[in-house]
């Protein structure tokens, strides 16, 4: 049973994996004897991250790019395969809530930051399928892998403010399918895409919405934790067991896929 969900010879990048939902999965990744890629814009926390993997036997590395910034992540993708020969996994944790996506309850909705939506839109949707082209397409040629999203519950229930997000996070929905069942039809079982679907946990991105300087809840943060069947927000290790199972053979037969990870926030009707 073990050996189903080992990542034992498998190399997985990682975007975005410098952040808080990123390192985690990095740990986890390489805690399941995988090889892992961590790419972010920030190389100095990267090569911080990889230095304790390394130090306790793992094998990583650090790549600084850009994950709108095709040219960057065709270069990382080199130094991958100079370094690996071969890339077998992608998570594209990348992505989040920017605060001018954000349309606070005092503003007028007819004035809507245009740009700032664009800016999350973009960030959200293109930064997880130019990945996907360019780490994707070498995973075809390896014969095969498997590719996790990140979704999140936003699109599924309306929330207040976060429409650029939730905007974002919708568009990768229909994406992660398109992209499932088209990969499916082109190259059968060999390519697989699925997503997880975080609940809420505390980011670097969403901290100051959901908690006060002196740590505790915003008016925000009690009326997510009042939704939540569990009545608490997720720590990032429990993203782990979800996303190993996706990228190894554990979950061979599954694509196009949202798996949720959210203490029961999105089948709660409040009642």
């Amino acid at each position: 049973m073990n050996e189903l969900f080992s990542l034992k010879d498998k190399v997985i990048v990682v975007t975005g994996g410098t952040g808080v939902l990123g390192k985690s999965f990095v740990k986890g990744i390489v805690a399941a004897d995988g090889t892992v890629a961590i790419i972010g814009r920030d190389i100095n926390k990267a090569n911080i991250l990889v230095e304790e993997i390394v130090n306790k036997g793992g094998k990583a590395l650090a790549i600084s790019a850009d994950v709108l910034s095709e040219s960057q992540l065709v270069v990382a993708r080199e130094k991958i395969l100079s370094a690996f020969g071969k890339i077998d996994g992608l998570v594209n944790a990348a992505g989040g809530n920017i605060p001018e996506g954000v349309l606070q309850n005092s503003a007028d909705i007819f004035d809507l930051n245009i740009q700032g939506m664009k800016n999350a839109l973009e960030l959200n949707v293109w930064g997880t399928l130019i990945p996907t082209q360019i780490f994707g397409s070498v995973m075809v040629k390896n014969g095969g892998g498997s590719i996790v999203n990140i979704s999140s519950v936003s699109p599924k229930r309306a929330l207040t403010k976060v429409l650029g997000y939730s905007m974002g996070k919708a568009a990768v929905d229909a994406y992660n399918q398109w992209f499932a069942v088209e990969t499916a039809n082109r190259f059968g079982d060999t390519i697989r895409m699925n997503a997880l679907m975080p609940g809420f946990f505390l980011t670097e991105q969403n901290k100051t919405l959901l908690t006060n300087p002196d740590g505790s809840l915003t008016d925000r943060g009690k009326l997510i934790l009042q939704n939540t069947p569990f009545k608490r927000f997720g720590n990032p290790d429990e993203l782990i067991g979800a996303l190993i199972y996706l990228l190894s053979d554990a979950s061979k037969f599954v694509t196009g896929t949202q798996l949720s990870v959210d203490g029961g926030f999105s089948i709660f009707s409040g009642v």
